[in-house]
Formats: structure tokens, C-alpha cells, sequence
């Protein structure tokens, strides 16, 4: 049975879920330093808009507190996965949580620099499906503004960003491994935008997630290896420049034949005008 991954890293909330329905054998081969598996070191200082989500409350002190990805947008707006605020994730309701921040601008997410910005409020969209997945996107507003180009265009629809066959990059402090490895600095791995036909083929439905092109973006390698995992939810698929995609769910970490699904950035633009 495959392990389909809600890519969230609240640690004992991950590790408890892997040790419940963990494969048998060992994952997608990936490099020893990997992380969103089979990716390398990237410089927070080129990519000043990937900010980390995190509640020492919540998570403890190890890391920071981060618990998943989230995006700039805006100077004082940021992107995630609904599924990272949803209660059994928090352990009750967004609003209760006391040190809700973003870590931006710093190397090591417990190292010096950079900055934590408390999230002022949060607004998950309504139509977000746990059964489906789909609608999987929250804003965050900051309490106070990210500093000058630390903010990504979104693409719109029809923007050749989402091109079947781009290559795009995922960013993340997530698992390294598929096994509870977790990365404390950012790291990142270079995918390929797929075409909508090879995620609908491997998520058909049922208990683990429906892939849905109108919601959903379809990226990764197809024989494994590259993919985002544990802890990087919400985190920005970038191609082209633009933000394409925030990671959202899949079956396993770098398994072949079973890519990462996306919230597509299109779709969550409409949602965002349609309701905040």
C-alpha cells in the first residue's frame, strides 16, 4: 500500500503517521545531503521569498519551530497549505496558537540573521477538501513588512510557466529522506512541470487524494528520486521566474510513478479574489 504524504512536519504528528503505514523496503534512492529528496543547498539570499512556518509552542524549539513552507507574496502576505492550520495539526484552532511566525532571510532556521515576523491573521479557503485535497491554500498576513524583493510574482492562467515538460524548482526544510530526516537550512531540488495526464493516472481517487487539473498542478521526476516530503507543505514550486505551485500532497517521497501535487497558483489567485 502506498504511503500517500499530506506533506506537513509537525515531527511526532510525521513521525507517528510514517511509523503507522511506512513501505516496505527502502525509498527512492536520493544524494546523502539531500532534501525535498534528491535536492542540494539553496541561498536563502536568492530566494528571499521562501520563508519557513513555525510555533515553538507547538513544535518545540529543535528547528525553530518550523513546521512547513509558506511564500511571499506580498510585503506583508504569504502563501501556504491549507493543511498546514488544520487543527489536528495545530492541536486546536489557528487562532490559539500564541507564536504563529515566518522565518525569512536566515540561513539556518535556529542561526542568527534574518528575521521572525509573527502572523498578524490567517485566512484558509473555505472550499478546502482534506478527502480530495483539493483547495489546499492559506494567506498569511504579517505583522509588519518583509524587506524590499522579498516578494515572487505569482503566474497567472495561461502563463507559459506551467508548461508540461518546464523545468521548475521546489524549496523546502523538509524530510531528506522520506524516513524523518529534516533539514535545517533550505534546500531545494530541480523538478519538471508533468503533464496533468500522469498525475490523473496515479491519483484517481479514493482514500488517498484526486488529482484535479483545475486546481492541481502535476510536477517531479517520473522515475523517482526528486520530489518534495514531510515538512515541506506550502512550501513555493518556482519556474520561470513566477511562483506555479505550493507543495500540497503525494504518495510516498520520491517514488517513481507517484509525483508531487501542487496547489496551483492560478487557481488560488481566483480563489484569493474571489474571497479574502
Amino acid at each position: 500500500m502506498p504511503r500517500v504524504v499530506v506533506r506537513i512536519l509537525p515531527l511526532a504528528f510525521a513521525l507517528a503517521a510514517m511509523a503507522a503505514v511506512i513501505p516496505v523496503g527502502p525509498p527512492a534512492s536520493a544524494v546523502a545531503d539531500s532534501i525535498v529528496v534528491g535536492g542540494s543547498p539553496a541561498a536563502v539570499a536568492d530566494s528571499p521569498w521562501a520563508v519557513a512556518l513555525s510555533s515553538r509552542d507547538r513544535f518545540g524549539g529543535t528547528r525553530a519551530g518550523q513546521f512547513c513552507g509558506a511564500v511571499a507574496i506580498a510585503p506583508t502576505k504569504a502563501l501556504t497549505a491549507a493543511h498546514c492550520l488544520r487543527p489536528d495539526v495545530l492541536g486546536g484552532d489557528v487562532s490559539e496558537v500564541p507564536d504563529l511566525k515566518v522565518i525569512a532571510g536566515r540561513d539556518e532556521l535556529s542561526g542568527p540573521g534574518g528575521q521572525e515576523i509573527p502572523v498578524s491573521s490567517t485566512w484558509s479557503n473555505p472550499d478546502y477538501d482534506s478527502r480530495t485535497n483539493a483547495g489546499d491554500l492559506a494567506v498569511l498576513t504579517l505583522e509588519r513588512a518583509l524587506p524590499d524583493g522579498s516578494v515572487i510574482p505569482m503566474a497567472t492562467a495561461g502563463d507559459e510557466a506551467y508548461t508540461p515538460g518546464n523545468g521548475a524548482t521546489v524549496y523546502g526544510w523538509g524530510d531528506t529522506t522520506g524516513y524523518g530526516a529534516y533539514a535545517s537550512a533550505l534546500r531545494a531540488a530541480q523538478v519538471r512541470v508533468l503533464p496533468d495526464s500522469t498525475c490523473a493516472r496515479a491519483y484517481p481517487g479514493g482514500t488517498y487524494g484526486t488529482y484535479d487539473a483545475s486546481s492541481m498542478l502535476c510536477a517531479g521526476d517520473t522515475a523517482g528520486g526528486r520530489d518534495a516530503c514531510q515538512g515541506d507543505s506550502g512550501g513555493p514550486l518556482v519556474a520561470r521566474g513566477r511562483l506555479i505551485g505550493l507543495v500540497s500532497w503525494g504518495s510516498g517521497c520520491g517514488s517513481p510513478g507517484n509525483p508531487g501535487v501542487y496547489t496551483r497558483i492560478s487557481a488560488a489567485v481566483g480563489w484569493m479574489a474571489d474571497r479574502t
